[in-house]
């Protein structure tokens, strides 16, 4: 099987076309949208993806673009755990809209054009789903008992110098009384944080603001975040607030540990890398974050962008530091499995170009049921209930686009 590129003459749009199929890929104008599945193609974390990667180049056929996210693209969604396999996604029709508006289709090479054009207009075609009308919401562990049984325990080694930082998660469990609508809960999510990186893949869906890593051609670059403040409808107040977290040593020094990481754990594969000298406010509908953005250049042979995933997931916005005694305690101590919460989500071509996000303010979905994950990073001087108070704003961003009519 191969698959072939060709240039897109027709007005399509990919975003509506992810959103009804569930194959979805949009950050920064560039919009990959998916029907079918021409092949899955397993990730071995171990070996970086190095056996996908080599895969996803045999399936290249005819490219007469050439360009990033032509080709042979392919959608994945990987694991929290580092050490757990992943999947990617090849769909059987791709469609794709660059930063420049330029429309392009990957098709399988046993698909007609013809016939590739009846898949996407089968996938647009209107669908009636009834409504949900009753909902509820379980949380695995009574929030107090997150609060003060791991949350303050955690802080207290950390303040005993066990570790620097441990990022911990707790979950929400929703069940309706009919299939959820994801189409809905993915235009909702756009709608509200277009500005996110926008995905779904499996029926893991979210809208996350943190870049892990992007590479194009010789060119690496990454947005993380870490430190995070509520927002106000009061426009004097929520620029206290993102003063106040602007000048917050917790979350500086937070977020400092982040970037000094990330810088460490990128040289190896780079000529050059620098990050900006201070980090920035980013503003969300419902959250204030520190963020740095990162850019170097690859030394050559470039590093494929899954190489690059598997040399920085997961930073110590998402795992804590040192690394792996972080991670050796959110699985002790944290009940329940991450699954992809928190994992690299994003496309990669067969040429190692690509885009993963952190996958956080995220869900995974199936049938009339979704598990919700939200995060917070502790530190020695953490206030644990000032942790659970942002983990509640943090669901606030899948359950407005879950549960809002």
């Amino acid at each position: 099987m191969q698959m072939r590129c060709e240039r897109l003459d027709r007005d399509l749009d990919p975003l509506a076309l992810g959103i009804a199929t569930g194959l979805l890929w949009s950050r920064s104008g560039l919009v990959i949208g998916g029907v079918g599945e021409a092949a899955r193609i397993a990730v071995d974390r171990p070996d970086n993806g190095s056996a996908a990667q080599h895969q996803l180049r045999a399936l290249l056929g005819n490219d007469e673009l050439e360009r990033p996210a032509s080709g042979v693209v392919a959608l994945g969604a990987l694991p929290f755990d580092p050490s757990e396999p992943g999947e990617l996604v090849v769909p059987r029709v791709t469609v794709v809209r660059d930063a420049q508006r330029r429309r392009w289709m990957i098709v399988d090479d046993d698909v007609s054009t013809a016939e590739a054009h009846d898949l996407i207009d089968d996938a647009l075609a209107p669908q009636s789903m009834p409504q949900a009308t009753k909902w509820e919401v379980e949380s695995p562990i009574a929030p107090e008992a997150w609060r003060d049984d791991i949350v303050a325990t955690v802080r207290d080694r950390i303040a005993g110098g066990e570790f620097r930082k441990v990022v911990l998660a707790r979950e929400l469990l929703v069940t309706a009384d009919q299939p959820i609508d994801t189409a809905a809960v993915l235009r909702r999510l756009y709608q509200s944080f277009a500005t996110a990186a926008v995905f779904a893949v499996d029926g893991f869906l979210g809208a996350s603001p943190e870049l892990l890593v992007g590479r194009v051609d010789d060119v690496v670059h990454a947005h993380p975040l870490a430190g995070t403040a509520p927002r106000s409808a009061d426009p004097a107040e929520d620029g206290r607030l993102s003063a106040g977290l602007a000048a917050s040593a917790k979350n500086r020094i937070e977020h400092g540990i982040t970037i000094d990481w990330l810088l460490d754990n990128l040289l190896p594969y780079c000529s050059y890398v620098d990050a900006e000298p201070e980090p920035s406010i980013v503003t969300l509908a419902n959250l204030h974050h520190l963020g740095t953005r990162v850019e170097g250049r690859l030394s050559a042979p470039a590093a494929s962008i899954l190489d690059l995933v598997g040399a920085l997931h997961p930073t110590p916005a998402l795992g804590g530091d040192p690394q792996d005694g972080a991670l050796a305690i959110i699985d002790t101590i944290e009940p329940g499995d991450r699954g992809r919460y928190g994992g690299p989500v994003g496309w990669v071509d067969a040429s190692g170009n690509g885009e993963f996000a952190v996958g956080i303010r995220s869900g995974t979905f199936d049938g009339a049921t979704a598990s919700v994950w939200a995060g917070v990073g502790v530190v020695g001087d953490s206030d644990p209930e000032a942790e659970l108070a942002e983990t509640r704003t943090k669901f606030q961003a899948m359950f407005g686009a879950l549960l809002r009519p």
